[in-house]
């Protein structure tokens, strides 16, 4: 795999806290509450180079203490930081996950104004890296202008694009860039946001329909995060369902990041789109048992030895 992956899109500080003892609004509640580095695009490209890849980011952060720790942090695991921006106007983006004693989310804030900074003009003059890609993703920190110039760069360079939504809220940008994508991987609801229907509740069936759908506007692959609860796949040759096989929840933080890059991984090294998607899953089941938004040690013997055959 010569070329290097570029990826785009949101470095953030995420705080997580999980109660101890049940979740009463309206007041202080008992809880573990940690720390760690994350932001989608940022997850992505350090899963990707802990696998072994040469992977590329574009994002921004703040001139503070929290951008320099999450820069140093993201340079140890690999990742040629070249594009990222240090910003002295803004402060670090930051992400707030309160999940509730199962480890699933319940409820989430985001500061990604940082990300202003990289733009369409900003993009643009550095198409050099994406004729230069092997693969481009990005996630929905983008504003619209960029993320069309994302696209058309990757187009142009005849570059396949994966994109992860980030956000429910941020899905709709994607719309209009569906048939161009090779791989899309929502979580359930970011998935009904995708296809402007609403969310229901945790349902399979009906996410595999939708996934469908999301095929026949013209995504190559789609995968579907369904929490602890496994993934849900189609391509235009077949589609399914790959049940969870981690022994116990920790905490759901990351997972789809950990599938989106195992996924690339596998796709960059000539795997099948299903022999690839497995290796998602087998991240997928990783992640949900680290408290850590990125598994630290992570590595490709890991995810084969929690491959589903």
């Amino acid at each position: 795999m010569a070329k290097h992956v570029l990826v785009i899109g949101a470095t953030l500080l995420d705080t997580k806290g999980k109660p101890s003892a049940g979740l009463a609004p309206g007041m202080s509640n008992p809880a573990e509450i940690r720390s760690t580095r994350g932001g989608t695009a940022r997850n992505v490209a350090e899963n990707l180079a802990r696998l072994g890849a040469e992977v590329v980011l574009v994002s921004a952060v703040g001139d503070d203490t929290t951008g320099r720790q999450l820069m140093i942090q993201t340079a140890e695991a690999g990742v040629n930081l070249d594009y990222v921006e240090m910003v002295a106007d803004y402060h670090t983006g930051s992400y707030i996950a309160l999940l509730d004693e199962d480890g699933r989310l319940a409820v989430a804030l985001d500061d990604v104004g940082v990300m202003e900074v990289i733009d369409a003009p900003y993009l643009a003059a550095r198409s050099d890296l994406f004729a230069e890609a092997a693969m481009v993703m990005f996630d929905g920190s983008l504003s619209e202008a960029a993320m069309a110039t994302v696209v058309r760069l990757a187009r142009e360079n005849d570059v396949p694009l994966c994109a992860d939504p980030s956000s429910a809220r941020l899905a709709h940008k994607l719309r209009p860039y569906l048939p161009y994508l090779h791989l899309l991987v929502p979580n359930e609801v970011e998935e009904a946001a995708l296809c402007d229907v609403g969310f229901t509740g945790h349902d399979p069936t009906a996410s595999l329909t939708l996934a469908g759908r999301l095929v026949a506007a013209g995504v190559a692959n789609v995968v579907v995060t369904l929490a602890d609860f496994g993934l849900d796949y189609a391509t235009s040759d077949e589609s399914g369902y790959i049940p969870p096989s981690h022994t116990h929840m920790v905490d759901s933080t990351g997972t789809g990041d950990a599938v989106t890059a195992a996924i690339l991984f596998g796709l960059l090294n000539d795997l099948s789109p299903i022999e690839a998607i497995r290796l998602g899953a087998a991240a997928a089941a990783l992640t949900l048992q680290s408290p850590d938004t990125v598994v630290p040690d992570l590595s490709l013997d890991m995810l084969y030895d929690h491959l589903i055959v």
